[in-house]
């Protein structure tokens, strides 16, 4: 199917092009990736998975005392912290007090640090990473990573500026109505049905994979 129809029924939904260009989300160089330190991207894995299933808002207010509460994020230290710290961390007033999450930090921290050894950094591992195998990464990012799965690692990898999908309901309603999806988007085989539309529509158009995306979910009623 081509992009065009997309596209199309988007620009009938928001109005025009001037409109729709002005929801779309900022696109960064992957160069400026390898910029950003380590400890960031714990930041924001951590982030995103408090997020799961939990009020956006309340989290997004309260991470200036996430930080504080968990000391900046650095790898190299929660990758090795006690048990007693993240059970203190559980009765933590400035945070919310969820053990299950808290104990992803010294995961994702773990993972961090081991792609750091082999790349150089966790940013330099993520510009390297090829946009038209976003499938692939989500995958390296479930399996290695602690509650990266679902969308959360999606969100993740679009805060800190890596160009790809997410599989929004409105995203997956699309994509199955155009009979371009018909397993779990959660699947492997759902991954690769999408990975491929998504190359597919990113050759024909040049536009940026998170571009796509968010045409696409314009497409449906919300």
């Amino acid at each position: 199917m081509e992009f065009s129809a997309f596209y199309d029924q988007a620009l009938m939904r928001k109005g025009g092009e001037t409109a729709l260009q002005a929801l779309l989300p900022p696109v960064v160089e992957k160069s400026r990736l390898a910029e950003i330190s380590d400890d960031r991207y714990l930041s924001e894995m951590t982030r995103c998975i408090f997020k799961a299933g939990f009020v956006w808002r309340v989290i997004e207010n309260k991470w200036a005392d996430f930080e504080e509460a968990f000391q900046g994020f650095v790898p190299a230290y929660w990758q090795q912290v006690p048990p007693e710290v993240l059970e203190e961390l559980a009765k933590d007033e400035r945070i919310v007090r969820n053990l299950q999450k808290i104990r992803t930090v010294p995961e994702n921290a773990r993972m961090i640090m081991d792609v750091a050894k082999d790349h150089g950094s966790f940013g330099r591992f993520l510009a390297d990473w090829p946009g038209t195998d976003q499938a692939g990464l989500l995958l390296y990012l479930k399996r290695n990573g602690c509650r990266l799965g679902g969308n959360s690692a999606q969100y993740f990898l679009r805060r800190v500026g890596w160009d790809g999908f997410i599989l929004s309901r409105d995203v997956v309603t699309a994509l199955t109505r155009a009979e371009i999806l018909d397993a779990s988007p959660a699947s492997q085989k759902g991954l690769k049905q999408v990975q491929a539309a998504f190359n597919q529509w990113h050759e024909e158009t040049g536009l940026p994979f998170s571009h796509l995306s968010r045409i696409v979910s314009f497409t449906v009623d919300n």
